[in-house]
């Protein structure tokens, strides 16, 4: 296993705002691990990674406890549930209803089994032992921290909300496709009122966006919101030609705009938020 830090917990220990953050997709750790089952070339996991989306929330975070995610997609999806095992794969795969979920026919579930562009990933299936230790050292301790940071907020503010920070392949032609997609699973996760806000931060820096379509958000949101205890969860993709470079690699010269956007959307959710809180106490 490589001596990195599965994740990084960025902030104070007792959260100073109601808004918390989450970027589970960025990581760029390829244990040795994995390199060494590989049957496709280590570049063509690239499509996996939020690339780069870290960097984005790094330079818009201004003291929020924020976790991101060291280790890459490919080892472990942080965005799939426990059971979300693929039969094809995996040998600890629980009995899943057929036909098999829409992420599971792709071959992305809680360990993806193909990627775009290459086909299978792995030159072998995986025992569920080893699956099992994938979820004991990366899974369970990233949404555990993130659900007691939720808590903490909470309780020091009466409400929280955690904005799970993903980046997307632009998904249509410029000037018409949306190029921030907000997913709150399609109400079940936060009001209204906060998507709304989202919305308008967006609008306000002029770039366009959309709800729920293509991305309705996934296991993180439906892991960690409660709204009827006050926490909410919100998903953010961002198209990554807003802040990469035109071959997606590196950060781009939009980078310190989609963070100044990105910031003004953590503010506007904290503002929207908190009154709501005061009044419920």
């Amino acid at each position: 296993m490589s001596g990195t830090p599965s994740f990084v917990r960025h902030g104070p220990e007792l959260p100073e705002s109601p808004v918390l953050l989450s970027v589970p997709h960025a990581g760029r750790d390829y244990p040795l691990a994995l390199r060494a089952g590989l049957r496709v070339p280590l570049l063509a996991l690239r499509p996996l990674e939020d690339r780069h989306a870290d960097s984005v929330a790094m330079a818009a975070a201004a003291g929020e406890t924020m976790f991101v995610a060291q280790r890459a997609r490919a080892w472990i999806d942080l965005n799939r549930a426990e059971d979300e095992r693929d039969p094809r794969l995996d040998d600890g795969a629980p009995p899943q209803p057929q036909p098999l979920s829409a992420k599971l026919r792709s071959g992305l579930g809680l360990v993806p089994r193909r990627v775009a562009q290459a086909g299978d990933i792995w030159l072998r299936r995986l025992s569920d032992e080893e699956v099992q230790a994938r979820i004991r050292s990366d899974h369970r301790p990233y949404h555990d921290a993130v659900a007691a940071a939720l808590d903490a907020a909470r309780r020091r503010f009466g409400v929280a909300v955690l904005l799970d920070l993903h980046s997307m392949p632009p998904i249509g032609p410029a000037g018409f496709a949306p190029r921030v997609v907000i997913g709150d699973r399609f109400g079940r996760s936060a009001p209204a009122r906060l998507v709304g806000r989202l919305e308008g931060v967006a609008r306000a820096h002029g770039v366009r966006s959309a709800i729920n379509a293509p991305y309705s958000g996934g296991h993180i949101l439906d892991r960690h919101a409660d709204p009827a205890r006050g926490i909410h969860a919100i998903q953010i993709e961002l198209d990554r030609s807003l802040y990469l470079d035109p071959a997606f690699d590196q950060p781009g010269p939009g980078l310190a705009r989609t963070a100044a956007m990105l910031r003004a959307m953590i503010d506007a959710v904290a503002d929207e938020a908190m009154p709501g809180a005061v009044a419920a106490e």
